[in-house]
């Protein structure tokens, strides 16, 4: 078997792969887990007494509930907060949607400050940069079916370089969103953001990356190997071409007219100068005196 139809065969299976890993990854919402032990600070509470401001945000507040987290929803998977508008995701868990601002004018954002505006931006960012990502493998789709069809090297050298583009892009996007992640960690971005938790919601928190998250990774992983294959199936293709034409080359020398030289023996006439036919008695024909 070709090199080209085995490596071309590979990188094709890597690259469906590799999209559907992030396309799975883009649209759910389980990139953060964040479990909230909500029987142990009602225990909590309760034995230390005083601790009403605490239990009303318990009950009203979003983020004392377990939820996942994801690029564009926030889901319950337990209880949910009554005072928060949910929705039914595709998947039958009930989410609200996570702001970013994008037609909200400037009065709706002039008083966040510069660390809030900062994570708002790179979250757009990063959506964007995903949604090129996905565009550019929509171009490598394209390319690559016309360098299968033609067995053309420049081609499928252009849906490697497509395939690149969309690893960088989607590993860009990944790199923004821990960005996000940083600032609502570290960064003093909103009160619904870990450094202004209560404390007690912070020791009774667990907060870990989720199963979109992984996803995500594995499939920038496999982009870049299909890139990677993509350009070995071109070398494969540019060499096999370049075989098939040094072989045909063989076949292509030139046809000259070439004068035929007769030996005759001794004692044989010599043809005439004019092919015949011949006759007897007459050299220039038949005739008759």
């Amino acid at each position: 078997m070709p090199c080209s139809a085995v490596t071309l065969s590979m990188a094709t299976i890597t690259a469906i792969v590799a999209v559907a890993l992030l396309a799975i990854a883009f649209s759910t919402d389980n990139w953060l887990y964040i479990e909230v032990k909500r029987a142990q600070i009602q225990q909590y509470a309760a034995k230390r007494g005083g601790q009403d401001n605490l239990l009303d945000n318990m009950n009203k507040k979003y983020y004392y509930y377990t939820r996942t987290k994801g690029l564009f929803r926030i889901c319950y998977p337990k209880e949910r907060p009554p005072t928060i508008a949910t929705y039914l995701s595709p998947v039958e868990t009930h989410c609200h949607n996570i702001d970013y601002y994008i037609h909200a004018g400037e009065d709706t954002t002039k008083t966040f400050s510069e660390d809030a505006m900062a994570r708002i931006h790179m979250g757009r960012a990063m959506i964007a940069l995903f949604i090129v990502a996905f565009i550019a493998i929509f171009v490598a789709f394209w390319t690559g079916v016309a360098g299968c069809w033609r067995r053309s090297p420049g081609n499928v050298t252009a849906t490697a370089i497509m395939m690149l583009l969309a690893c960088l892009l989607s590993a860009g996007g990944m790199g923004l969103w821990h960005g996000v992640e940083y600032y609502e960690k570290e960064k003093i971005v909103g009160e619904e953001f870990y450094r202004q938790w209560n404390p007690v919601l912070r020791d009774n928190s667990h907060i870990s990356y989720d199963w979109s998250y992984i996803l995500a990774w594995i499939g920038v992983g496999w982009a870049l190997v299909s890139a990677i294959l993509f350009s070995a199936a071109a070398i494969c293709l540019r060499g096999e071409r370049e075989k098939e034409e040094a072989m045909n080359m063989q076949y292509l020398m030139p046809v000259y007219p070439q004068k035929q030289q007769y030996a005759y023996a001794t004692g044989y006439p010599a043809p005439s100068a004019y092919p015949g036919p011949y006759y007897h008695g007459s050299q220039y024909g038949p005739y008759n005196y």
